[in-house]
């Protein structure tokens, strides 16, 4: 996944640090990712749902707001309203790109933000939410003992996960002014709620009062088990999944023709865990699934593994194959299932020594009435389905090293 850095001018002009993680193939669509209070881009979440987003050819602008991060100005000096035009600005320097987002993604108050933003930006056409409160002065709770302080002195420093930060009592007076229920009522997109029950920084009834406030299309998915910042690899990799699965219904990803040579377009694995071996793998916008090893190869056993893989190949061609032939036929074939296993043997080379060659084992069911002669002619054809052929003949595997 190739990934741009660039900067863009936030509310109060200032250069808010940004990383653009583009799709590999075609570019299908835009969407931007708001991180949670006090957090930045490179949170597992947001990486993660931007990997999974741009497998599916969908690039994902991740930024620091003003004052976090990367990004210049003072934290001290920004509040909800200025999250939001920040969001606002992140829009403008895509459409600039010639990128309109029709995506937004929000954590935890950048959830907050982007569904107070979706209103005033062009194009938007879907909205994700995790862990959002439905009132923005939710986060003053997480410096409440500071809060008469910052009242009565103006500003004051707060630690919020072992970081300092000021907070002015502009902030204060901005939270509780911004209500979110209108801008949820008039949201002309459709709605995805991602909420953990057992979320101990933002209540699952905030989740309840935004899928109520909401008109449909919306959806409610509660991300069980996981803690507040999906700071489980795991969770992060399952709402990422469901995000992406979810905006395949309001996007349009239609991939243009494939490129000349491949016909059936280019299947692209990507790493998902550099600690394992979790592989996403990716064929054109709407098919994914999971590569991996089993756990006692130091895989978490998540997918299959690459040869189970190439029989699964063999197995889906074989069945085809007899299904086109028994259609074209009329014969009476109901059902028709392979069982695949592979396997190394030993086998004699010109030289007389011995080596190893690979072995696919299949067994074929056939059901319907069909007669002895019908039988032997679909098992004869599923030595000629296309994958078989290829299993048997000289395959050439050219690599090229692409330069970054």
């Amino acid at each position: 996944m190739p990934t741009e850095r660039f900067t863009f001018p936030g509310h109060a002009g200032d250069a808010l640090a940004a990383r653009l993680d583009l799709p590999e193939g075609p570019h299908l669509a835009t969407a931007i990712f708001a991180h949670c209070f006090t957090c930045g881009k490179d949170i597992t979440a947001a990486r993660r749902i931007a990997a999974r987003l741009a497998g599916m050819g969908i690039a994902v602008l991740r930024f620091d707001f003003t004052g976090l991060g990367h990004s210049d100005g003072e934290f001290g000096n920004t509040d909800f309203t200025s999250n939001v035009s920040d969001l606002e600005s992140a829009a403008a320097a895509l459409r600039e790109k010639g990128m309109e987002p029709s995506l937004l993604i929000g954590h935890s108050l950048g959830g907050s933000a982007v569904l107070k933003a979706a209103g005033t930006i062009p194009g938007i056409k879907a909205v994700a939410t995790i862990g959002a409160p439905f009132d923005p002065g939710h986060v003053t709770h997480h410096f409440a003992e500071a809060v008469p302080r910052i009242r009565a002195e103006g500003s004051a420093t707060v630690d919020l996960g072992g970081r300092p930060f000021q907070i002015g009592r502009q902030f204060l007076d901005d939270v509780a002014q911004s209500a979110l229920a209108p801008a949820i009522r008039g949201l002309k997109a459709s709605l995805l709620v991602m909420h953990a029950p057992r979320d101990m920084t933002v209540a699952v009834s905030n989740a309840s009062d935004i899928f109520g406030a909401a008109r449909h299309p919306k959806s409610f998915v509660t991300l069980d088990g996981a803690d507040h910042l999906l700071s489980n690899a795991a969770d992060a990799e399952y709402a990422a999944t469901v995000i992406a699965t979810w905006a395949g219904r309001y996007l349009d990803l239609r991939p243009p023709a494939p490129p000349p040579g491949a016909p059936e377009g280019i299947v692209r694995v990507s790493e998902a865990d550099p600690n394992g071996f979790l592989q996403d793998v990716q064929s054109g916008p709407k098919h994914h699934t999971y590569a991996d090893e089993p756990l006692a190869y130091g895989g978490t056993d998540k997918g299959m593994s690459p040869y189970g893989f190439l029989a699964a190949g063999l197995g889906a061609c074989t069945a085809m194959t007899i299904r086109m032939y028994a259609r074209r036929k009329g014969w009476p074939l109901s059902d028709v299932s392979v069982d695949v296993s592979h396997d190394k043997v030993h086998a004699q080379d010109a030289g007389g020594r011995t080596a190893k060659a690979d072995r696919f084992q299949r067994q074929i069911r056939l059901t319907g009435p069909l007669d002895a002669e019908q039988r032997q002619k679909l098992l004869e054809i599923a030595d000629k389905c296309p994958v078989h052929r290829t299993l048997e003949g000289a395959s050439e595997v050219e690599t090229t090293l692409v330069a970054l």
